[in-house]
């Protein structure tokens, strides 16, 4: 008997559901190494007879496998595209593309974007040039807007003038200020922010370390931080740092500290407490005058400023270079001098201030005081003094009051 060698090797036969949008269905045998293109053929030829004399049919027709969703490549066999026995096939006629835009389409399409789009200046001035003109102040719209940083030190300047005359009217306001002398007496490099060094230690530096980089850097945790990872590999990082006021300093403070404990007797009269109280004014002021970044002052000197115009620089700036340096070589305003400058007192910030509870209570505090003049000449200490259970409720009330009346 002879058999076809064709038949011998031939591949698998299938048997697939083939179905149409209109309707039709039926059953198809084909070989498994049969390609998708060669079966597509097949199913035209079934269910549109004659199509086939047009060789674009079999292009705009499409197979797709019904349950993966997947539209076949009409290059692969049924076997590379994992057709099994039974399964079921849509036959597509695809899509036809949209047809392009004719010339005269483009150009009322390129007209309308034209008509829509934003005017510029030029086109704003030219259609307003008729209108009558009004002296707005721009200036002063946008100024409303402060900032609530530059508009704190008018504040405390005219809060620490406040608070001076509300304690000097207290009885014992020699006494209050004696112990305010006593707290500024105090080593101020033992006294180290502990919720700043907290943040230090949980990064993974060591306690020592983060208390002289803090110490360093007025308690700033970004500057410290900086300071820490640029001394790494310092041999003499560990070090300790030399004393900043000398043994003679200390014990002349102590003696001061003394002889204004003595306090006036009582027959001295009320003028002489009032001239006590105007020398450890003046006694705080020197004790809190502001302390220039030393790194700050040298990199600005490099560059040829003179040593007071960088402390100028860095005072109106809170200590921060980059800005110290924009104000060298810009207008340099504002100047020094309008730092003393204190808030209009009429005006309806400060008198909202001024009639806060919290305010007015914590003006009667001596450490409200120090606070104040601190944070006027070392605004990087301000951190530490709003975290401080005393005074951080009336720095808390004086900025929401700001940010208040600035969104009014």
């Amino acid at each position: 008997m002879y058999v076809q060698e064709e038949k011998i090797f031939a591949g698998k036969v299938l048997r697939v559901h083939v179905c149409t949008m209109e309707g039709a269905e039926w059953l198809e045998e084909v070989p498994e190494d049969t390609t998708v293109e060669k079966l597509k053929e097949r199913c035209l030829k079934h269910c549109v007879p004659g199509s086939l004399e047009d060789p674009k049919t079999v292009t705009h027709h499409k197979l797709i496998h019904a349950t993966s969703e997947k539209v076949l490549t009409d290059t692969k066999t049924v076997l590379e595209e994992n057709i099994q026995d039974r399964d079921v096939l849509l036959l597509i006629k695809k899509r036809a593309p949209p047809p392009l835009p004719k010339m005269a389409d483009v150009s009322a399409e390129e007209k309308r974007k034209q008509e829509q789009k934003a005017p510029d200046k030029d086109a704003i001035l030219k259609a307003t040039a008729n209108l009558p003109s009004r002296s707005a102040d721009r200036t002063v719209a946008h100024h409303s807007m402060r900032d609530f940083q530059t508009e704190l030190r008018k504040i405390l300047v005219s809060l620490i003038e406040v608070a001076q005359k509300l304690l000097a009217l207290n009885p014992d306001a020699v006494e209050l200020f004696k112990k305010a002398n006593a707290m500024l007496d105090e080593d101020e490099e033992d006294r180290v922010d502990e919720i700043a060094l907290r943040q230090l230690t949980e990064m993974g530096f060591p306690e020592s370390r983060a208390v002289k980089a803090l110490r360093l850097n007025h308690m700033s945790v970004t500057q410290a931080m900086e300071w820490l990872i640029e001394h790494a590999d310092d041999p003499s990082v560990d070090a300790p740092l030399p004393g900043q006021t000398p043994a003679e300093a200390t014990a002349e403070a102590a003696a001061s500290s003394a002889e204004a404990a003595a306090g006036p007797s009582s027959e001295e009269g009320g003028e002489e407490a009032k001239d006590e109280l105007t020398e450890i004014f003046k006694k705080i002021r020197r004790k809190r005058e502001f302390r220039p970044d030393p790194r700050a002052v040298i990199a600005l000197m490099e560059m040829g400023f003179d040593e007071k115009e960088v402390v100028d620089a860095l005072r109106v700036n809170n200590n921060q270079q980059n800005a110290a340096c924009e104000w060298l070589l810009g207008d340099r305003k504002p100047s020094p001098e309008d730092l003393d400058k204190g808030i209009d007192t009429n005006s309806p910030l400060f008198q909202a201030i001024l009639e806060n509870p919290v305010v007015q209570l914590g003006l009667t505090n001596p450490k409200t005081l120090l606070a104040f003049e601190d944070m006027l000449e070392n605004p990087l200490n301000s951190t530490q003094w709003m975290n401080d259970p005393e005074t951080g409720p009336v720095m808390l009330q004086i900025s929401r009051i700001f940010q208040t009346l600035n969104r009014t």
